[in-house]
């Protein structure tokens, strides 16, 4: 064996002693993403179906964590669905569960003293835009007495648009 190849076959070998065994013997321990129906179908139902979110996160519960694409960056939970309709009963399910909160959500349930700092903190916030271009005025409305406090606060702060679409990419 010529040198050139000796320090070859050192360093492929040398490259193999720091993979992990699971490389090595070709395992991966990584689970399978979801299916993206299943996802959509959990997504679906937390717009209005709380006993097939409850079935679906019996099967799978980290359901709670995903979000479905539907194009152009327009991704969506099963919590921001219940959130921009006003379900309630299906957002606190979901948080309860451990599911993100987000703040469109927290709107929606008139979480004032969790939403208002957030705002306060960082002001740019007022105009990001929940699931579809729903804006935190629209998820005020849907709170309804539960988040008037927020609805007037995002109208002191000069929100008029309940919608904007999102932007083509």
């Amino acid at each position: 064996m010529n040198r050139k190849k000796f320090l070859q076959s050192v360093g492929l070998g040398t490259s193999a002693l720091f993979l992990s065994p699971s490389v090595l013997l070709g395992q991966d321990d990584k689970p399978a993403a979801y299916a993206r129906d299943i996802v959509q179908s959990f997504v679906g139902a937390g717009h209005n179906d709380v006993d097939k979110v409850k079935s679906l996160y019996a099967e799978f519960p980290n359901l709670i964590y995903a979000a479905h694409d539907w194009g152009n960056g327009d991704f969506e939970s099963a919590l921001e669905a219940g959130g921009h309709v006003g379900h309630k009963e299906m957002v606190n399910f979901l948080l309860e569960k451990g599911a993100r909160p987000t703040l469109h959500a927290l709107t929606m349930l008139g979480k004032t003293e969790l939403v208002k700092p957030m705002i306060e903190a960082y002001p740019d916030l007022l105009h990001c835009l929940g699931p579809h271009g729903f804006t935190f005025l629209h998820h005020a409305q849907k709170g309804g007495e539960d988040a008037a406090e927020l609805l007037e606060y995002f109208q002191s702060k000069g929100l008029k648009e309940t919608f904007v679409p999102i932007k083509k990419g």
